[in-house]
């Protein structure tokens, strides 16, 4: 199949999480022979910190202004199997008119954000990725997340059909990596300062800092300020490339993963992050959320902490005890949680999306059950 899908971007993983998960998910669609062509505003904080500059799987279509688009958009739609419209893409709503009046047998939004979405909403805040009449008129809804926020998009945005698609990694990409000193540390945590992050990273690694001053902690990540409650034992590197993740989990005896709130407060949302590290065979440590079990299993699979104090026991863990979980996670990752896995529910959903005229010649059993 054909899928034409207008994204935030798949060429800069800077500030976003849409890059990495789209770069795994076209790999994996195009080893099952689907093509995915990808359109991407080229805008100019990520053209600063572009990381891709084609799509060796797909076909990537970079444009400055949505009317030079329109016209390449058009004929890639008139032969399109899927046409995919994402949250956070800049030209969302212009987008979407042009899917929804084009003859694409399946008109799907992918909402990978689907927790801030929702909390936008909640609060009464603009969601400037989705027009008034909400996701109503889409033939299909994807979210990245799974529980209530399902039933959310349908009650709140009239969603007609939703089903889960969560984030993935790619193993060619994210595997086991030598230990390399400026990584070392005995806590990490990779991820962009975001506000509402900021009480769980204060509890589960500025106090187990200052309660171990003689060990390392170290954060790699963007937008970080003098306002963070560092510590003399806490160091940054500001931008960590995806190429580096791999030896940046493996170089720490212990990786954190926090959840920003609105992902948190909803459950079941894993971040990319989680399956990221759980590939590279690096033991994590995670918040609580709920749902998080239905990922990993707790204490086995991962270690989990909801105070300072959970945080402090899993730092005392035996070297011997983490390699033990951190192998059974990455064990788990491999069997479900790939871009090869997603790739195949992703065909499962839109079999159920089935035109009389579609020519396609995929796989298509029953949708997915949702979660």
């Amino acid at each position: 199949m054909k899928l034409v899908v207008f994204g935030l971007s798949v060429t800069s993983s800077w500030g976003n999480g849409h890059a990495t998960l789209w770069r795994g998910l076209c790999a994996a669609l195009a080893r099952r022979d689907h093509h995915v062509v990808f359109f991407e505003r080229d805008v100019p904080y990520y053209a600063a910190n572009r990381d891709l500059f084609e799509l060796p799987q797909g076909e990537l279509i970079l444009y400055d202004s949505w009317q030079d688009a329109t016209p390449v958009a058009l004929r890639h739609l008139s032969d399109c199997d899927v046409a995919m419209v994402t949250s956070y893409c800049p030209d969302s709503i212009a987008a979407t008119s042009l899917v929804l009046n084009s003859r694409a047998p399946v008109r799907c939004f992918y909402d990978l954000d689907s927790p801030i979405t929702l909390d936008r909403l909640e609060r009464g805040l603009p969601v400037d990725y989705i027009g008034e009449r909400g996701l109503r008129d889409f033939d299909l809804v994807l979210s990245y997340a799974g529980g209530r926020a399902l039933h959310e998009l349908q009650s709140r945005l009239g969603a007609q059909v939703v089903a889960p698609l969560f984030g993935s990694v790619d193993p060619e990409l994210h595997h086991p990596a030598a230990p390399e000193a400026r990584y070392r540390a005995d806590l990490s945590y990779l991820g962009t300062h975001a506000a509402d992050r900021v009480q769980a990273l204060q509890a589960l690694f500025v106090e187990p800092a200052r309660e171990f001053p003689q060990r390392r902690f170290l954060i790699g990540g963007a937008l970080y300020d003098a306002s963070f409650p560092w510590q003399p034992n806490i160091f940054l590197v500001n931008q960590v490339p995806c190429a580096d993740h791999p030896a940046f989990y493996c170089s720490a005896k212990l990786n954190l993963n926090v959840t920003r709130r609105p992902m948190a407060e909803n459950g079941y949302c894993p971040s990319g992050r989680l399956f990221e590290a759980a590939a590279c065979g690096a033991p994590i440590l995670s918040d609580v959320w709920p749902g998080l079990d239905s990922f990993f299993k707790p204490g086995t699979e991962i270690l989990v902490a909801s105070g300072t104090e959970d945080a402090i026991e899993a730092l005392e863990k035996s070297p011997e005890g983490l390699a033990r979980i951190s192998r059974a996670a990455r064990e788990r990752t491999l069997e479900e949680h790939t871009a090869d896995v997603r790739a195949r529910q992703l065909e499962d959903i839109l079999g159920g999306f089935r035109s009389n005229t579609a020519e396609a010649e995929w796989t298509r059993p029953a949708p997915a059950e949702v979660s």
